[in-house]
């Protein structure tokens, strides 16, 4: 048994010890190692067995089983070499608990339970049942056990067990106890009390009542009875040092500080079943009597049988509900799916994955929330975010957290959707809740009528107490539909993540077709398109003389069209290559790269009278040179296009916090239509300028190239501003 309680006390229960004093120490109750007391409760009597030979016994074994100097002699001397190869084969069935058998000695009847410790065969003898009594006795727990079946609701079940257990045993008070965790304090859910007697009805009493060992122990062991509160304990001979273990022992001696307990609220003899949910400690049935009550072994085990269907029947119970809430969860996750979009989803949606007070979704920066929820970047910004497949939650946030203490938050439940922090966040507000104590739960210490020990009944007092700081804890369906929402939305994101990498794929090889087919295409349409133009131009000059008017503006047009076609072609050759071409990034200093362009730009800006405003010298861009040189004289030629008609016309190149730019003060474009102006061979004012209209398809495809994005804006005070980004 592991008997450390480091942090178990709280700083309330620590500071009601402090104001005791010296005259009790609470941390002495909690680290007592009461499975190893050295004695059992002395209405029966213990033998223990090293190799054949009885190695302890309990100073009341001589007398009570009419065989005096028991230690020291073979285990057969007392039972038979018959009976004592049935206990051992009883003993060594791996069933984790202890066994029982009904025995003979010198003629009389005694019960035997035998288990093994320390190495040890361990029998304990209690006096005899008449066999005679058990067929009666066996129909009363099997009603008891069908109307149990019939409860529907745990609480239900809780009530009709108080019942049968009481009708079974005879004790004064039976209650069923309900732990709020696996340390935390317990609620009386239901009780059957003997007339006149006071009601604990949901009372709540400290953890301090049942202290860890204490738990442990309720693990191992489904019961526990106390005969005699006043039993003066019969000691093991010879005494050890530690003293066997009897963590499985049914007749083990009480803890002073237990019995000290049950004095100062008037018990006088009682018995604790544990109801166990997942192997650990979910609650108790209690039962206590104001006289002594010791049970015989049948009634126990029937007992104990009806902690284990008790809690069975819990465990049902609890399934059933859980199984609906999940069956709600994964609907309202279905519903999620089948609509899945762009992500964020709506946060309303997501809310009906798992009950709470509101939703927050964080992707990318972008924070999407739903319900009343304050102060959400300071929350966010000091949440944990789990790795993928993991969740992180709180029902206390500002104790977990005491960053966090003062916000109105106080529990979260956070899912992980990505990377950079991307996560699903579940709130819920603190919830307030008044509980009627059996003793005032900030000093479970208190001065009773046999000295200062834990009495959770000292007087008729019920102390109200809110608890504060705390929400609804999340449930284990609340954390398993989180865990669940998150596969499938990887699973989706996987699914789109491989159609979207084949699309990509196939994108790749149509984009690969297409420049092959522009490059191809434009090639071999130059050489017809040249013959054709030839072919007029010889018309004319040949037959000049004999031709009529119209004939001659024909034979004009078919050269004008064909010129026209060729600077169409040698745009989409140029379109098509860029997408050929290999990058060679360097640093590109802005100024003198304008320079350059200008000696391509300039006489066209210059046909416009218009200015050039030339960057800061040393402002850099980071791009392929010859490329880059492209970009600046396409927009540099637009500006002298597109020159407003009148007044001064100027063109700026630079680089800003945003982005490279190119602004103009000209004409400008409809916001409508600014998208369109990047198309190929889109040309939003032909009556304004001549062109091929492949300009600023060509910029943007340069600029793509390097990884970035091309837009056009309007101009202040006019005009039109081209930027661009060249990521490095």
């Amino acid at each position: 048994m592991d008997d450390r309680v480091p942090g178990w006390l709280s700083e309330r229960e620590a500071a009601a010890e402090r104001e005791v004093g010296a005259a009790f120490d609470l941390t002495a109750c909690v680290r007592e190692p009461i499975h190893r007391l050295g004695g059992v409760q002395s209405y029966g009597a213990l033998v223990a067995a090293r190799d054949g030979v009885i190695a302890v016994v309990s100073e009341n074994a001589g007398a009570v089983l009419g065989f005096p100097g028991l230690l020291g002699t073979p285990v057969e001397r007392l039972l038979g070499s018959a009976q004592v190869a049935a206990l051992t084969g009883l003993a060594e069935a791996d069933t984790g608990q202890t066994a029982m058998m009904p025995v003979e000695i010198a003629g009389r009847r005694f019960d035997a339970t035998v288990f093994r410790s320390d190495g040890m065969l361990v029998l304990e003898f209690e006096p005899g049942s008449p066999a005679a009594e058990f067929p009666a006795f066996y129909s009363l727990v099997r009603q008891a056990l069908m109307r149990l079946q019939q409860a529907t609701t745990v609480v239900a079940a809780c009530r009709a067990a108080v019942t049968e257990v009481r009708a079974l045993t005879g004790y004064d008070r039976v209650v069923a106890y309900r732990f709020e965790s696996l340390e935390g304090p317990g609620e009386v859910i239901a009780e059957d009390v003997a007339e006149g007697a006071e009601p604990w009805l949901g009372l709540w009493f400290p953890a301090t009542d049942i202290p860890p060992q204490a738990r442990r122990l309720y693990e191992r062991n489904w019961i526990r009875v106390i005969a005699d509160v006043d039993d003066p304990t019969a000691r093991l001979v010879p005494p050890a040092d530690p003293p066997l273990d009897l963590s499985m022992s049914v007749l083990r001696t009480v803890s002073p500080f237990h019995l000290e307990y049950l004095r100062n609220i008037g018990v006088t003899s009682s018995m604790s079943v544990s109801l166990l949910s997942g192997g650990r400690l979910w609650g108790l049935i209690a039962c206590h009597g104001t006289t002594p009550n010791t049970l015989n072994p049948q009634v126990r085990a029937a007992c104990e049988f009806f902690g284990v269907a008790l809690s069975l029947h819990l465990a049902a119970l609890r399934e059933r509900d859980e199984t609906a809430a999940r069956e709600q969860s994964r609907t309202a996750i279905a519903r999620l799916m089948e609509g899945f979009g762009p992500w964020p989803a709506d946060p309303a949606g997501l809310a009906g994955v798992i009950d709470c007070d509101g939703v927050v979704v964080r992707i990318a920066g972008t924070v999407v929330a739903h319900g009343n929820l304050p102060d959400l970047p300071g929350l966010l910004e000091r949440l944990p975010v789990p790795a993928a497949g993991a969740v992180w939650h709180s029902d206390r946030l500002g104790e977990d957290l005491p960053d966090l203490a003062g916000h109105p938050v106080k529990g979260v439940l956070v899912l992980p959707t990505g990377v950079d922090g991307d996560c699903v966040v579940w709130v819920r507000r603190e919830r307030t809740v008044s509980r009627r104590w059996a003793t005032d739960p900030a000093e479970p210490v208190s001065l009773g009528p046999h000295g200062r020990r834990l009495t959770p009944r000292g007087s008729t007092a019920v102390f109200l107490a809110s608890t504060r700081g705390r929400c609804r804890p999340w449930s284990a369906t609340d954390l398993a539909m989180a865990v669940e929402l998150g596969r499938a939305l990887t699973g989706i994101a996987l699914a789109h993540a491989r159609q979207l990498s084949a699309l990509n794929v196939e994108l790749s090889r149509s984009n690969v077709d297409l420049d092959s087919f522009a490059h191809a295409a434009a090639h071999d349409l130059k050489e017809p398109l040249r013959g054709i133009a030839n072919t007029a131009t010889f018309i004319a000059e040949d037959a000049a003389d004999g031709m009529d008017s119209v004939t001659v503006r024909r034979l004009e047009s078919i050269q004008r069209l064909a010129t026209r076609m060729d600077e169409l072609l040698n745009a989409l050759l140029y379109y098509s290559r860029i997408g050929r071409t290999d990058l060679h990034r360097q640093p590109v200093e802005l100024r003198a790269a304008v320079a350059g362009a200008l000696e391509v730009a300039g006489p066209r800006l210059g046909e416009h009278d218009v200015e050039v405003e030339l960057p800061e010298p040393g402002t850099v861009v980071v791009a392929d040179p010859v490329l880059f040189d492209q970009v600046l004289v396409n927009l540099l030629v637009n500006a002298a296009k597109y020159a407003r008609p009148e007044g001064r016309r100027t063109v700026a190149v630079g680089v800003d916090e945003a982005s490279f730019f190119v602004r103009d003060n000209g004409i400008g474009m409809p916001p409508h239509l600014r998208e369109q102006a990047f198309q190929l061979f889109r040309r939003l004012h032909p009556a304004a300028a001549p062109g091929s209209g492949a300009g600023l398809a060509i910029v943007r495809r340069i600029v793509e190239r390097h990884g970035g994005q091309v837009w056009a804006e309007e101009s202040p005070g006019g005009g039109t501003t081209v930027r661009a980004t060249f990521p490095q």
